[in-house]
């Protein structure tokens, strides 16, 4: 019976169970796949992929030239996502049967889980956030406010709906929301029949157990904050924010965290990457590398996007330069707040254009040598999947490979933003 297996129906059907388990690999970019692996153009592990140009325009007759500014972003090919069987030939003779569908299908799923959980885990390279750490969203309204946050970035709205991936807790919570009156009768029905939210307020709703969690840095909550931390020193620029005013001596943030800078008069304010012009919202920035207070309480705070107050630079992010003793909030909060926030682990639920993230998947080569040795290409799923297995003479089993071989990348940070829960 097993002489009649055949491993390229074991790969078709590998992949077609590979879709069914995925949610957030299904809704990014898929445009390099075919820039890896080209036989005589190989480009080895990475390829840049270029950003749009952005440029500021002119008023009035006169030519003003602008420099071409280019952006390049690398995608890497740096993952193998597998799973291995060991399996004897007296067990394979005498006691397994259906071998793609009991063993090689459910391998499959595994991988898909584990692509799209590395998916998800680009969470931390997006800097734009809502909602609070801890607190599942309780209203409509932190979803609409994700949506805004898109929308000030300039995020394309060809297609009326981005994609928006949630954890069980958040899906459960929305869709008791009430407000299913303001949706077509189909829509409500299906919500009611399927326990899922289709598409709504502009987003297309999908759940995904993979949403990762991120552990909000401690806050030097271990000795209960006395004060704000602030900006220590005006007009600061750049991709790191000198601060004082932390608790002396305790670790702050964490990588991926969120701060943004004072408020009224004092707030860095975010501009439109498009028009420059002020949104009228906080800049929020992300955390690239874990800090920790001195013991005068001072910390030099990595962040991403840059502070850029040069309204003549194609690159500018906020309104005007930070003050000197500006109150940095963490995920919104102040101070007063840390004790509830520091430490708490909180879904990372992400509303994002397509183009925010790719996942590159190329095709691999297939060793000679083996019982199998097959590769099989699906163009719609892009997706290639290698199935080898061979014979190991010193204990009389066969190993079985299924793997999958690509890479994740943020593309546009600020096409995503992340919702706490």
């Amino acid at each position: 019976m097993n002489d009649l297996l055949n491993p390229v129906a074991i790969l078709q059907d590998s992949l077609e169970r590979w879709d069914n388990n995925c949610v957030f690999s299904k809704f990014v970019s898929r445009e390099f796949d075919d820039k890896f692996a080209v036989p005589n153009e190989k480009v080895g592990y990475t390829v840049n992929a270029r950003i749009p140009v952005r440029f500021r325009g002119r008023r009035g007759d006169a030519a003003q030239p602008e420099a071409i500014q280019e952006q390049m972003v690398p995608v890497t090919i740096n993952t193998l996502w597998g799973q291995d069987l060991q399996i004897s030939d007296q067990d394979l003779v005498l006691t397994i049967d259906r071998f793609g569908e009991r063993y090689t299908e459910s391998s499959s799923a595994i991988i898909a889980q584990m692509m799209d959980g590395d998916g998800l885990d680009q969470y931390q390279y997006v800097y734009n956030f809502v909602g609070v750490p801890g607190t599942t969203p309780a209203s409509l309204a932190t979803y609409t406010q994700a949506k805004i946050a898109l929308e000030n970035a300039a995020c394309p709205t060809s297609d009326m709906f981005r994609s928006l991936v949630i954890n069980p807790d958040a899906q459960g919570n929305v869709l008791g929301f009430n407000f299913n009156f303001l949706l077509p009768t189909k829509e409500v029905s299906d919500q009611y029949l399927t326990g899922n939210m289709g598409k709504a307020v502009g987003w297309k709703w999908s759940m995904d157990q993979n949403v990762s969690a991120a552990v909000v840095g401690a806050l030097g909550t271990a000795g209960a904050p006395t004060s704000n931390p602030l900006v220590n020193g005006a007009n600061q620029s750049g991709s790191s924010l000198i601060t004082n005013g932390w608790d002396a001596s305790q670790a702050i943030l964490n990588v991926g965290d969120i701060i943004s800078v004072g408020s009224g008069s004092t707030a860095l304010i975010a501009t439109n990457p498009l028009s420059y012009r002020s949104t009228n919202k906080l800049r929020t920035f992300r955390v690239t590398a874990a800090a920790t207070a001195d013991v005068s309480g001072n910390a030099t705070i990595s962040i991403e996007p840059p502070i850029n107050f040069d309204s003549t630079s194609v690159f500018q992010t906020v309104v005007a330069a930070p003050s000197n003793g500006a109150i940095i909030s963490v995920y919104g909060q102040g101070h007063a707040n840390f004790t509830n926030i520091g430490g708490v682990t909180s879904p990372q639920n992400m509303g994002f254009h397509k183009q925010a993230f790719t996942l590159a998947v190329v095709k691999q080569e297939t060793p000679g040598g083996l019982d199998w040795s097959e590769q099989v290409i699906n163009p719609k799923l892009g997706m290639a999947m290698r199935l080898t297995r061979g014979f190991l003479i010193g204990s009389n089993e066969r190993i079985t490979r299924l793997e999958v071989l690509g890479g994740w990348k943020t593309i546009r940070p600020e096409w995503a933003v992340r919702i706490g829960g």
